[in-house]
Order: C-alpha cells, then structure tokens, then sequence
C-alpha cells in the first residue's frame, strides 16, 4: 500500500478514537438526564422553585448550597420558625408590610403563628458570605443580650434565601422621630409624632452610648460600623434600641478589623476612612455616634448641606464648629425644642462631648465608656 495512503488512514483512525474517548468523558461529566431530574426532585420545593443565580454571582459559592434548609431560634420563648412560615406570614414578603430598608435587605413586619410580633429581615443574595459565615455570625449576634440593643431572634436558611428574625421596636427609627419621614396615615401604631424634648433626646443618646459601651467591653469587641439615626430604633419608652448589624465585625487581638471597602454612611464615616484606611476600629464608631449626637440635639442631617448665615452651604460638623467658636451653643439647639428650662451651660457641656467624640483626630475620641460617665453626670 502507498505508504501516503497508510498515512492518511492511521491519521484517520487515531481522530476518530481520539473523538470517541472526548465521547465517552464528556458523557460521563454530564450524567444521566434521567437520574439529574430525580436528584433535582429530592430537593426541598422551596429550593427548587427558586431561581438560582448565574454563576458566580453569589459569593462563597462553595459555602452555599442550594439544598440548604435550616433554622435556629436564640430565645426560648421563640418557638421554631420555618422559612414557609416566614413566607406565610409575611404574604411572600409582601411590599405591604415593608416598614425598613436596612444595610443589606429589607425589613418586614409580621406576627408568627405562636403569636409575637417580629421585624424580619430578607437578605439580598449577595448580602453575605457563606453558609458556615453567616450561621457563625448569627449565632454569636443571637447571644447578645443588652436592653440598648435589639435581639436577634432566629434566622432561617433555604437555598439562596437568608433571613433574619428580630424583635419588633414599636415606635420606629430615631431618623422618623427627628425629620418625619412618615405621613400621619403611616403612624397608626405609633400615634402622632410629637418633637421629642431635650431630656428625651438625652435619654436616647444615653441608651446608644451604653449599648455600643457594652459592644466595646465583650471579651471579643464587636464595632457596628453603620451607626447612625435610622438604626437606632425607640421602643414604648423611648429607650434606644441599636440595630442593624449587616455591617457588624468581631475583633480578635487588636481592637481594628481589616477591611477591604469603606463601610458606613456618608455624613456618618470617619475621616479616616474616607482618607483610605482599611482598619475599622471603635474609634470609628465612636465618631459615628459623636455625628449622631449632634445631630439628635441639632435637628439637622449631617449628610445634607444646608444654608449658613453668609447664604452659602454649609455641613452639620463645621457648621457646629463655627458656631462653637462664637460660644452660639443655645442657637444650635433644634428650634423644635423648647429651651424655657434649658441651662446653657448644661447644653454647652453636652455638646463638648459630641464634638470629642466626632473629633478628626481618632486618638482624641474618648472610649465609650467614658462617654456613658459623662452622660450619666448630666443626667443625675
């Protein structure tokens, strides 16, 4: 035989056999459509009926499993809570019953078939890392217990689905009591939102000063990294409640956690942070609730310019340190405020404090414990 024509057919035959074994894998990766559907069957419907993401879109994908069904409650008069209850309960998580958007999710109102009334919070998927993270996290969140800080309750997990159960904070976020944000036909379980007073709003600032004090003093700090008016929540009594902790860090060791973005709210962020540095530390959060405190006692946002004397914008943080420097302490009090008993050195003193803790320099700012002293003086 031409010893071309023997070339071109072993040539030939080693194509086809090498086409045959890519074949033969490529079968064997993909499996039997058949047994697919049923593996796919014996997930819960739940799962199923949910759309799984593209590729990569959720992240620690290795961690997540859409077969994941679980739930753990952290208070024992919590009975256990399904995700189909959540559902249920929440008619599907219905725009409805929306009543906040916190970091990450939004918030929903609902009342669980063994009767309490509870905030629910559904995660986005991109909203956490990974299965072991996000149970790890809860569970150490859920045994914290200090009345200025909302209890987390429970969480469910079902496939993709992440859900946070709190307890329910009857009169809303401070950012609702001090702006408004809601129509009187919104205000139906809380009544008609009056100004609240100086001593009220002392007491308010007192109660996060306290829980972040205790966050700080754990034998593993927790920094809550987003504080600011819409998640201080106020109960019956007035008593601030700290929520929201989709930002929320451990810190082993050093009191810093390494981060790789800027975490907070503008108006409420350090300048360090603004400035690049990726150590968030309690200091930072004693900034934030420095900006907090001036703002409760002003009335004013510090994220919103607004106009100054002179006509031309001015921001919360130097518009308070020029009024400061002409010792125009009563004149920054929200005008809502009746000022018939206030002591101006009283009100002088208080805002001292919110300056020091909102001070640029971060080895200033005084530890929140010192804070909760300074207040408790005041108010004695």
């Amino acid at each position: 035989m031409d010893q071309t024509l023997q070339a071109v057919l072993a040539a030939t035959a080693s194509f086809f056999v090498v086409s045959l074994i890519l074949a033969s894998i490529l079968i064997i990766c993909r499996g039997d459509p058949k047994r697919r559907r049923n593996e796919r069957s014996a997930l819960p419907a739940r799962a199923r009926n949910f759309a799984l993401p593209e590729p990569n879109s959720a992240p620690d994908a290795a961690l997540s499993s859409i077969a994941v069904d679980e739930s753990a409650t952290f208070d024992p008069s919590l009975n256990h809570v399904s995700m189909q209850e959540l559902v249920d309960v929440t008619g599907n998580f219905s725009r409805d019953l929306i009543i906040g958007d916190g970091s990450f999710g939004l918030v929903y109102k609902a009342r669980l078939n063994s009767g309490p009334v509870v905030a629910v919070k559904k995660l986005s998927p991109d909203a956490f890392q990974g299965l072991r993270e996000f149970r790890a996290e809860m569970e150490t969140l859920g045994k914290i217990r200090h009345p200025n800080i909302v209890k987390i309750l429970g969480y469910c997990a079902t496939g993709w689905d992440r859900v946070l159960i709190y307890e329910f904070i009857e009169k809303g976020s401070l950012d609702q009591w001090l702006y408004d944000t809601s129509s009187e036909e919104d205000c139906d379980d809380m009544g008609l939102r009056l100004p609240l007073s100086w001593h009220t709003r002392l007491k308010i600032v007192r109660g996060v000063a306290k829980g972040l004090a205790f966050m700080h003093s754990l034998e593993t700090p927790i920094i809550h990294r987003d504080i600011k008016a819409s998640n201080i929540l106020l109960d019956e009594n007035f008593e601030a409640h700290i929520a929201d902790f989709g930002l929320a860090r451990r810190i082993e060791g050093s009191h810093s956690h390494v981060s790789t973005q800027v975490a907070g709210t503008m108006g409420y962020m350090p300048p360090e942070y603004l400035g690049g540095a990726t150590m968030a530390t309690m200091m930072g959060d004693v900034y934030s609730f420095g900006v907090l405190m001036l703002e409760t006692i002003t009335g004013r946002r510090p994220s919103f310019p607004f106009h100054g004397e002179d006509g031309g914008e001015v921001r919360l943080m130097e518009w308070i340190n020029k009024m400061v420097d002409q010792n125009r302490y009563m004149e920054m009090v929200d005008s809502s405020i009746s000022k018939d008993d206030l002591k101006e050195s009283i009100v002088a003193e208080v805002f001292k404090i919110g300056i020091k803790c909102a001070d640029e320099k971060c080895k200033v700012r005084p530890a929140m414990k010192e804070v909760v002293d300074n207040l408790d003086k005041i108010l004695a």
